[in-house]
């Protein structure tokens, strides 16, 4: 047998749709990769057989060599559940093995058993009621944690539509505090850094938002632009970075503007992604940047009302692991 690139899966939330996503996609197989899932190996089997799908596991554990695959299989690192899954009813007793999975799977990518990570969908909610983590507030912040990366920046993209964001997952009230000149300046740092080093762009244009209505109007709406965004800008161009902006978020999203760069800075996450996912909802890819390893994901949550059901969509984690093997491929 060929032997195949290494890329972990982390299904995520046992009670939600990552494993049944997973496996559907299996039946087809990939002709020149061999996905690792890290998850409990009873668990997956377990939905195979309520889903009626064919699903032959085989264990494997880092160091391992990672065969190509027929359709119906997958290889597995078994990590077990606290308790029984249930499909759609969330278990405050796994939250612990949620986080483990990506602890072991984040482990492995740096210390180079694995090339990339995708992940599956997970609920915040419960991890923070089960007290499973302090303030879990989601993958990005958690992943920097454990690769004690400096700054995460959450990027997501369909097609050739990329937005990244200079905060992430943060009430509405917080977001003018957060946005400073050196927050800023670094993130834009990490967002052209990675567009040229993972995206093979070699010298990428990005178009920034403003943060108020019409970008501030001139400081009538607000002096953010004036005071944070512009000068930051102006110091990042005379460093030779190509930006567009503060531009009213109204009108960046349109196709003449959109033309005019390789990917937008949206000041918050209800500010640029709604466009994109009304662009490409259930086919986005989520992807950090400023990592040290590649980790991509799906663009949508647990699904409980779905889970166990075989009508969720594969779209999204089908071009997660299809940008994961990509961007590897950008970065060796």
């Amino acid at each position: 047998m060929i032997a195949a690139r290494r890329l972990l899966v982390t299904p995520g939330e046992p009670a939600g749709i990552g494993a049944e996503l997973l496996i559907r996609l299996a039946q087809t197989g990939w002709p020149d990769l061999s996905p690792i899932a890290v998850a409990d190996a009873d668990w997956l089997a377990a939905v195979a057989t309520q889903q009626g799908l064919p699903l032959t596991l085989h264990r494997w554990h880092p160091g391992q060599p990672t065969p190509l695959l027929p359709p119906g299989a997958l290889h597995v690192w078994h990590t077990p559940c606290a308790a029984p899954p249930q499909a759609g009813v969330l278990d405050a007793r796994n939250a612990p093995y949620v986080l483990d999975t990506l602890r072991r799977a984040t482990q492995a990518c740096v210390e180079g058993h694995a090339e990339a990570l995708v992940t599956g969908p997970i609920h915040k909610g419960i991890i923070n009621t089960a007290g499973a983590h302090a303030r879990f507030t989601g993958h990005t912040e958690f992943l920097a944690e454990l690769t004690s990366a400096p700054l995460p920046v959450m990027l997501l993209a369909v097609g050739t539509l990329r937005v990244a964001l200079a905060t992430t997952h943060l009430p509405l009230c917080e977001v003018p505090r957060a946005i400073t000149r050196e927050s800023l300046t670094a993130t834009l740092r990490v967002l052209r850094a990675d567009l040229i080093r993972k995206f093979g762009i070699v010298a990428p244009r990005i178009l920034v938002t403003g943060l108020n209505p019409h970008a501030g109007e001139g400081g009538h709406l607000g002096r953010e632009e004036i005071d944070v965004i512009e000068p930051v800008l102006h110091t990042l161009r005379a460093e030779g970075f190509v930006l567009e902006g503060p531009l009213p978020a109204d009108t960046l999203f349109t196709p003449a503007v959109l033309a005019r760069g390789d990917a937008v800075l949206a000041m918050y996450h209800d500010q640029g992604l709604p466009v994109l996912k009304h662009v490409g909802f259930g086919h986005a890819v989520n992807i950090t940047l400023g990592l040290p390893i590649v980790r991509t994901s799906v663009d949508h949550g647990v699904a409980l009302d779905l889970a166990g059901t075989g009508r969720a969509d594969t779209g999204s984690l089908a071009a997660a692991i299809a940008a994961a093997q990509q961007l590897i491929g950008t970065t060796a």
